[in-house]
């Protein structure tokens, strides 16, 4: 009988550890075709499955499967992407709410609401986009500024850690990533003067490992002990500008086992107003390269040095293999694609992804620096007349950016990107502003305008050695959600009107769409299951869009808010024959 016994707690104990998350299992997230362990469907940020039993030939025979309301009235922007382990989807929700779904079904297995404190301040809707992974961990971030790690089995709190004080304006948004054996976060809040950082804690128990600030002139931390400032204080922004610096970490980062380097993407500088702040302000604006195990800052490029368009430099630096290199694109949202060495930081392409950019005429590959228009600059208010209103001017992108926080995608079978793009620009101007805990900073006003009749948004197929389009597929509004693609020689993305749509990776031609029945600003994922392969986005209108919008805000306002995952696979009898 003990024996017997014995037997069955071994195999439980078995069964246990096949579903834990690990290392390993994280590292090779890309390449495993039954799991997205990591927001990006690895820690690199490409967005390509292998998986090609979905394809160009078959792809139109693709239906729901399954559709999981979020339910209640908390509804808003769902930016979310979805998790996928051991027949589990973890998929988070607007309001900090998390659900565990069963993959084949849809049945919701268990649901945990954050409670949210009055006077949260999230500059741009009240989402969240996506979890982590980790041993019998699912790790999200609340906008309250907390993170809460869940059993995946049953939802209940294992525990819960402050990452800073909500009321100075800090907030959390962004799936925390998972680097050796560490859960690597940043901040939200940029708008509010807050100082952006990097965090680094033990996933199974929320302990602060290390810490590095993104502004130049705050101390880094580690095990507890001073790690170093980040840069030389006053280096690049006079008197205490510093203090109240920005350059929030707010869409996450990704990850290169090859360099060792977390990569980080970097927000705008505070005030908006340039004239407060003269110097190139580091690190804002910037991608941030991070030895995952010094908490050091390896390198940093700087996008936009003394950003006055909010030209947040947060956009994924999604690694990959060129010309025998290893290195890294990041479509930003100033309008110009860059092409970096991962290990170094060096420049090595760059070229406008977008049809109009206003504030410089290009990108030197020698220096690394913008070639800025100064006349498209706004003016500084205290040489106006009456000393409360630079001068107004007109800017292309827009505040909103040639791409925001939707991630492209990358295929190493084309060696192509797919990058979700948007034309427009606004009429942009500085005001005084004084920095005040809690309350906005910006110190600037603006009105976002369309730049052409027929679309905003337009997924380009693009090539980052030479920057030529192949091809685009026009949008009427605003591209909001990521993108997938695939060796099926298929791209995933969707729309603000609520399509998912499928298009021929090399040509761009559209093969199939679904109407989700709300806006999707929200990235694709794929798996398979068995002979099954599926693809799943999360629906619901909402985002940075119709709070910021202006002008372009009014032309999509017909648009509806909703909340709910839709799952897609081809019939059994239909795949087998079209193979």
């Amino acid at each position: 009988m003990k024996r017997k016994l014995l037997s069955v707690l071994v195999i439980l104990a078995t069964a246990d550890a096949t579903a834990q998350v690990t290392d390993a299992m994280i590292a090779k997230d890309a390449a495993d075709t039954e799991s997205v362990l990591s927001w990006g469907m690895g820690t690199q940020g490409q967005r390509f499955s292998p998986l090609s039993t979905i394809n160009t030939k078959n792809v139109n025979k693709l239906v729901p499967v399954w559709s999981m309301s979020f339910g209640g009235e908390k509804q808003r922007g769902q930016e979310s992407q979805p998790l996928v382990h051991k027949g589990k989807m973890f998929v988070t929700a607007s309001y900090s709410r998390i659900f565990a779904v069963d993959v084949k079904t849809g049945q919701k297995l268990w649901k945990y609401e954050h409670r949210l404190p009055e006077g949260i301040m999230p500059c741009c809707d009240v989402i969240n986009r996506g979890a982590a992974l980790y041993d019998n961990l699912v790790i999200f971030g609340t906008l309250d500024a907390q993170l809460v790690a869940l059993d995946q089995n049953t939802g209940k709190v294992v525990w819960r850690e402050k990452i800073e004080d909500y009321t100075a304006g800090y907030s959390y948004t962004a799936a925390p990533l998972i680097a050796e054996g560490m859960l690597l976060t940043g901040v939200s809040g940029g708008e509010f003067g807050v100082v952006g950082r990097v965090d680094a804690r033990d996933p199974k128990t929320g302990k602060l490992l290390w810490t590095r600030p993104t502004v130049e002139g705050h101390m880094g931390y580690k095990d507890g002990k001073e790690n170093g400032i980040s840069g030389t204080t006053n280096a690049t922004w006079p008197g205490e500008t510093w203090k109240t610096g920005g350059a929030s970490t707010w869409l996450g980062g990704s990850y290169d086992a090859s360099t060792g380097l977390a990569y980080f993407g970097t927000g705008n500088p505070g005030p908006w107003n340039s004239h407060v702040r003269k110097g190139d302000n580091l690190y804002s604006s910037s991608t941030v390269a991070i030895d995952v195990k010094t908490g050091k800052i390896a390198w940093s490029y700087q996008n936009t040095p003394n950003d006055a368009w909010d030209f947040d430099g947060v956009n994924e630096f999604v690694t990959f293999d060129m010309d025998g290199k290893r290195v890294g694109g990041k479509a930003d949202r100033n309008g110009f694609f860059y092409v970096n060495d991962a290990k170094t930081g060096k420049l090595i392409n760059a070229f406008p992804f977008v049809k109009k950019v206003t504030w410089a005429s290009s990108i030197d590959i020698k220096t690394g620096r913008p070639v800025f228009d100064p006349a498209n600059r706004p003016g500084d208010p205290t040489a106006s007349a009456d000393g409360k209103k630079g001068s107004s001017v007109f800017a292309a992108p827009g505040f909103l950016g040639g791409k925001n926080q939707m991630p492209m995608a990358y295929s190493p079978k084309t060696q192509m990107f797919y990058v979700p793009t948007n034309e427009w620009g606004m009429d942009i101007w500085n005001e005084p502003i004084s920095y005040k805990k809690g309350a906005a900073y910006l110190g600037a006003g603006f009105t976002m305008k369309p730049l052409f009749d027929d679309h905003i948004g337009s997924l380009r197929a693009i090539d980052p050695k030479t920057g030529k389009v192949a091809w685009e597929v026009k949008n009427n509004a605003p591209l909001w959600g990521g993108v997938l693609t695939t060796a099926g020689d298929l791209v995933f993305w969707g729309t603000p009107e609520g399509y998912l749509k499928a298009a021929d990776a090399k040509t761009g031609k559209v093969l199939w769409q679904f109407q989700t029945g709300s806006g999707v600003v929200a990235p694709p994922i794929t798996w398979n299951d068995g002979a099954d392969q599926y693809v799943s986005v999360v629906s619901g209108w909402g985002g940075a869009v119709p709070l910021w919008g202006g002008e372009v805000a009014k032309k999509v306002n017909f648009l509806e808010q909703g909340g709910s995952v839709w799952t897609f696979k081809i019939p059994s009898s239909t795949n087998v024959a079209s193979k």
